[in-house]
């Protein structure tokens, strides 16, 4: 093994770029030829095991990288700090500045159109303030919680009844991974 091989072995890449407005909007850059990508159970995931299919059986795995999420914070600290919360598009990426880590109405109904095209998509929502959990990964359940959103003509703040086969309306992501092997670069839009 050479030294350049050793050095491509540890490899991390973590980024993450604050301008506005940004005059890109995406960069993607290439492995190092002696890189390794592979996908690697992390012990705490949410998951047992990220070599397993998914639980739903139809959803494609996805995995994200841990350090997204506290990135996502640093970037809505100020906002927080404010009660105010920030969004972002991973499906949808928010948080709960003062609040418990939940779902509301308007979360409800902004997943519901990137579920609707892509099944796969999940929210991400952080609550810093919640003692008992600081982030949560949801989907609406299929097809009672889309059922019950595609149904809905309310705005603004409000209640949605149970769907009718009986399930929540919106669930814990059995397909979604943390890993700690993923590279990411988060570009603010601001």
């Amino acid at each position: 093994m050479t030294q350049t091989d050793s050095q491509c072995e540890h490899i991390t890449v973590h980024t993450v770029t604050q301008t506005s407005p940004c005059p890109i909007l995406s960069c993607v850059e290439k492995a190092p030829k002696c890189a390794h990508v592979s996908l690697i159970p992390v012990a705490d995931s949410d998951q047992s095991s990220c070599n397993q299919p998914s639980a739903s059986g139809v959803l494609q795995d996805v995995h994200i990288s841990p350090l997204l999420m506290e990135d996502f914070l640093e970037l809505a600290r100020e906002n927080t700090e404010k009660d105010l919360e920030t969004c972002g598009v991973l499906g949808a990426f928010l948080t709960h500045p003062s609040q418990s880590c939940f779902m509301s109405s308007i979360d409800l109904h902004t997943h519901f159109s990137y579920q609707a095209m892509v099944p796969e998509a999940f929210a991400i929502v952080m609550a810093p303030t919640d003692k008992s959990r600081s982030y949560g990964i949801f989907r609406l359940s299929d097809p009672g919680g889309m059922s019950v959103l595609k149904e809905c003509e309310e705005s603004g703040f409000h209640p949605h009844g149970e769907p009718a086969d009986g399930s929540p309306i919106y669930e814990h992501c059995a397909n979604v991974y943390t890993n700690t092997n993923l590279r990411f670069e988060i570009f603010d839009l601001r």
